[in-house]
């Protein structure tokens, strides 16, 4: 057998074990962006309401799904590093950090958004979700109802109890 004989069979019997392993690997690189784009698509989605659990879930995710070994991707981690600092904050009035919030979070988006090819400004990302009202006053009111059924149930609050239509035999 000549060496052409010799490569014919070598392709033959590595060809599929190739194909096979470039077919893995091709899928398993498709399923790592997939769950960065799941990440991303959560926080827009989400970026009204920061405290949501799957905005806070997402967030939580960024250290597992993007690497810190690629460029792009290693200033998304500095990103939500510096994001997370500030979330546990408390050094600046409240009118401060909330601005701050806003700020490192539209940037921590950006930084996504250019890592997955999106093509979304920092403007867009910051003044384009929408958040009724009615979503904020029913969040408050649960809150208020929360807080006053605790107080009750601690026994620093009691339930005032009126009968307006029994009259009473007072006189």
């Amino acid at each position: 057998m000549n060496i052409a004989d010799w490569l014919m069979i070598f392709a033959v019997l590595t060809g599929p074990i190739i194909a096979v392993q470039l077919t893995r690997y091709l899928d398993n690189k498709k399923d790592e962006n997939e769950r960065k784009v799941i990440i991303f698509k959560t926080l827009m989605a989400t970026r009204a309401y920061n405290g949501s659990w799957s905005h806070v879930e997402a967030l939580n995710r960024i250290d597992l799904e993007f690497d810190n070994n690629d460029k792009q991707e290693k200033a998304v981690i500095e990103a939500w590093k510096e994001y997370h600092d500030l979330l546990h904050s408390n050094l600046m009035n409240s009118e401060q950090w909330d601005s701050k919030r806003v700020d490192l979070f539209v940037e921590l988006l950006h930084k996504m958004a250019k890592v997955l090819g999106y093509n979304f400004d920092k403007t867009h990302i910051k003044n384009s979700s929408y958040a009724p009202r009615v979503h904020a006053a029913t969040e408050n009111e649960n809150t208020a109802l929360r807080r006053g059924l605790l107080e009750v149930l601690e026994g620093e609050r009691k339930i005032p109890i009126s009968f307006p239509n029994i009259q009473s035999s007072e006189k």
